[in-house]
C-alpha cells in the first residue's frame, strides 16, 4: 500500500508536472477559495473571488463589514451564495473578533489545537479546515476529498466505506519519508495532483482510465 502510494506520486508528477496549487495572492485569499470551492467548480471560484478583489473587499476587515446580502451578491458566482456568504462571515468574524484580523496568529499552535480552532467555526469541515491548514497555514496536515476516496477505491487503496479520517491516516503515515519543507511541498502537491486525475480521468460515471496516469496501478481483475 505504501508502495503503491508513493508510486502514485511519482506517476501523476510524472504527466501533470508539479502543478503550485493553491492558486491565491496571499493566504487569506487561499482561506476564502478553500470555503467557496465547496460544492462547485474552481473556474465558479475565480468568479467569485474576482468579484470581491474587483470591489477591493478582498480583507477580512472589509468583508467583516459587509452585510451579509452584500457578501452574497458579491460571491453570487460560486454558487449556494446564501450558505456561503453565511459561512465565510462566520470564518471573517472570529479572524476579526479574536485574532485581530491576522490569519498568522489564528494558524499559530500545533497542528491539532489549530484544527481544532478552525473545525470550531460554523460551516467549516475537516476538508476546508485541512486545505486552510495545508495552503494557507504551512501546517503538516493532508486534505482529502471526494476525488480522493474515488480515486484510492477504484484502486483498492481503501473501500467505499472509509471515512475522512481513515483517509487522512492512511496518506499521512504512508507519505511520511520526507521531513520539514520538503514534506509541506510533498503533501500539497500530492493533494493537487489526485484533484488532476480526478477532474480530468477519474469521473464519476465515465472514467477515462486508459488514458490515466494511475492506469498501471489497477487492480488486476482475477
Amino acid at each position: 500500500m505504501k508502495r503503491d502510494l508513493r508510486k502514485a506520486y511519482r506517476l501523476m508528477h510524472k504527466h501533470f508536472g508539479h502543478r503550485n496549487w493553491w492558486p491565491g495572492d496571499s493566504a487569506f485569499e487561499v482561506c476564502v477559495g478553500a470555503i467557496l470551492t465547496q460544492n462547485t467548480s474552481w473556474k465558479n471560484v475565480e468568479h467569485a473571488i474576482t468579484n470581491l478583489k474587483a470591489a477591493k473587499f478582498l480583507s477580512p476587515r472589509k468583508i467583516y463589514k459587509l452585510s451579509h446580502k452584500e457578501l452574497a451578491q458579491l460571491i453570487r458566482p460560486a454558487g449556494y451564495f446564501n450558505i456561503k456568504a453565511k459561512r465565510l462571515g462566520n470564518f471573517v468574524n472570529v479572524l476579526v473578533e479574536k485574532h485581530g484580523d491576522s490569519l498568522k496568529r489564528m494558524m499559530n499552535g500545533s497542528t491539532p489545537i489549530v484544527r481544532n480552532r478552525l473545525l470550531s467555526i460554523n460551516g467549516i469541515g475537516p476538508e476546508t479546515a485541512d486545505s486552510m491548514l495545508l495552503y494557507a497555514g504551512n501546517h503538516h496536515s493532508f486534505v482529502i476529498d471526494a476525488y480522493t476516496k474515488r480515486i484510492f477505491s477504484r484502486h483498492d487503496w481503501c473501500n467505499e466505506k472509509s471515512d475522512y479520517d481513515e483517509l487522512q491516516s492512511l496518506c499521512e503515515s504512508s507519505l511520511n519519508q520526507k521531513s520539514g519543507p520538503q514534506q509541506l511541498d510533498y503533501w500539497q502537491d500530492y493533494h493537487a495532483q489526485l484533484v488532476g486525475v480526478g477532474n480530468r480521468y477519474c469521473k464519476p460515471r465515465t472514467p477515462l482510465c486508459n488514458e490515466c496516469p494511475l492506469k498501471a496501478l489497477l487492480p488486476t481483475e482475477s
